[in-house]
């Protein structure tokens, strides 16, 4: 099968790009495959490398709600490229493999702080367009300040949307600059391993998604 959007060589790309895409392959979110489909446009190449460096790496919200809803819309709308990506900023900071487990049920589960849920929840409902009352923007606004709402609302679209767009196009890991595991999950560190991990019988993504309950 031809690919969707073909990946700009490396070799091809300018100096400053190429030193993104190795940053990309060392330290991952993004992993170099996404950007070397977006190299074929360089605006939107830096628009995305400079937002996601500004409003997911930086800024004023704790990178580990970030990364939990990140991977929440990766559950949402099915990504598994995205999916299959851990944040080492947020695995550093003590962000544990079981807390993505839990995602879809996270208003139950005992793995996630009042914060870390209304975080979620927030995230949910963009995501799957919910009518929100006046209790529910009470929750945002006790666990939140405003520039903090701002800053996750405007990363959840921008995340909501380039994994929206990435499921479509149906690319892999380990594809351009290979013999890295930068900020893959556990059991996709390379090309042998990732293909064992989707074909188990729990690989997450063989489940439809669904709202959280």
């Amino acid at each position: 099968m031809a690919p969707r959007i073909s990946y700009v060589p490396v070799e091809s790309m300018d100096p400053r790009m190429q030193e993104e895409m190795h940053r990309c392959a060392r330290e991952g979110t993004p992993r170099p495959e996404s950007s070397a489909v977006r190299a074929h446009a360089p605006n939107a190449f830096w628009a995305f490398a400079d937002s996601w460096k500004a409003i997911f790496h930086d800024g004023i919200l704790d990178h580990s709600i970030k990364e939990l809803c990140r991977v929440y819309i990766s559950r949402t709308v099915r990504c598994e490229f995205c999916g299959n990506q851990r944040s080492i900023k947020a695995t550093t900071a003590g962000l544990l493999e079981q807390q993505y487990d839990e995602l879809l049920n996270f208003e139950s589960s005992l793995r996630y702080d009042q914060r870390q849920k209304a975080a979620l929840a927030y995230t949910e409902a963009i995501a799957w367009r919910l009518d929100v009352d006046d209790a529910f923007w009470g929750r945002m606004h006790d666990q939140f300040t405003e520039p903090e709402l701002v800053e996750l609302g405007c990363f959840v679209g921008l995340t909501f949307g380039q994994q929206s767009w990435l499921r479509l196009l149906d690319i892999e890991h380990h594809e351009v600059l290979p013999g890295t595991a930068a900020s893959m999950a556990p059991g996709f560190e390379d090309a042998d391993a990732l293909a064992a991990r989707k074909a188990s019988a729990d690989y997450w993504a063989a489940r439809s998604p669904e709202r959280a309950t």
